[in-house]
């Protein structure tokens, strides 16, 4: 017998609620995202509008290569450089899943051929050379690709003179499957961003959430002017691995953006609907 009016219709295998014999239709999946911050729930479309950006408490949530250059970029001014490279295994990494097999599954889970994405473009009108790594890649992390990625169009913005923009986004720091090839990676960057200060040209640096290991080892924390969107984790090693390092209890905001700017280890905390703005009024002034 129905109870309240409502009974279970069998369809496909599974029990569907009918009231009334009228049936009631399911919510599809994927159309919400609850915040981890708040836990607020968001029609996905409204979260997108908002780039990714919770409403109600501000979190920023990740953000794919892709869409931090629509974000940040001139419409159309985009030219992307070195796109072709992709890693090779030269250690012929083996473990519960092979180096190959861990590019060719992020390859295909993000669209992209590795975790960083170089190129020219426009911020408000101002020439810029643009990089851009991306944590949905292996973490982000620097492999001989990203290295040389991120050399080029420093060495690009060398070339012709003209600001440096760098957006970080690594929870992985040096990619652990080319061992110390990956590691070269950090001297390498670094070296080029040294006679890249000779042109006096800015290197605007932007720390998103994780910027870690030796990406922020390296070229993160070499701008000219560094910025961080909001509540971003930056730092080198976790905090959960100094804790048992030093024994000691550290700060809830350890390691945030609010935390580093209060300690001058970064110049501005800027949310990610005002970067572009904001990047664009720096390079008026250095002009």
């Amino acid at each position: 017998m129905p109870e309240n009016g409502v009974v279970m219709e069998q369809k496909d295998g599974a029990s569907q609620p009918v009231r009334n014999g009228i049936k009631k239709k399911s919510v599809p999946a994927g159309l919400w995202t609850k915040c981890p911050g708040c836990q607020h729930v968001m029609f996905n479309k409204t979260l997108h509008d908002n780039f990714l950006v919770c409403l109600k408490c501000e979190y920023h949530f990740i953000m794919g290569a892709q869409e931090r250059i629509q974000l940040m970029l001139d419409p159309k001014s985009f030219k992307e450089m070195a796109a072709h490279l992709t890693s090779l295994d030269p250690l012929k990494f083996e473990g519960v899943k092979s180096y190959r097999d861990k590019i060719k599954q992020d390859q295909k889970k993000t669209g992209l051929k590795e975790a960083a994405i170089v190129g020219e473009g426009q911020i408000l009108g101002h020439d810029v050379a643009f990089g851009v790594t991306d944590s949905r890649f292996i973490m982000g992390s620097m492999g001989s690709v990203v290295g040389e990625k991120i050399t080029l169009i420093v060495e690009k913005a060398t070339e012709k003179k003209i600001p440096l923009v760098i957006v970080s986004g690594s929870g992985g720091g040096a990619r652990m499957y080319e061992g110390v090839i990956s590691l070269m990676q950090m001297a390498k960057t670094s070296a080029a961003l040294a006679h890249f200060k000779k042109m006096k040209q800015p290197f605007i640096s932007v720390l998103t959430n994780p910027t870690m290991g030796g990406v922020m080892a390296s070229f993160s924390s070499l701008g000219d002017i560094i910025m961080a969107e909001p509540r971003a984790l930056i730092g080198f090693a976790g905090p959960r691995v100094i804790e048992q390092t030093i024994r000691q209890k550290l700060p809830e905001s350890f390691q945030t953006s609010e935390f580093l700017l209060e300690h001058g280890l970064i110049d501005k905390v800027v949310s990610r609907k005002d970067l572009r703005k904001t990047i664009g009024l720096i390079l008026e002034y250095a002009a």
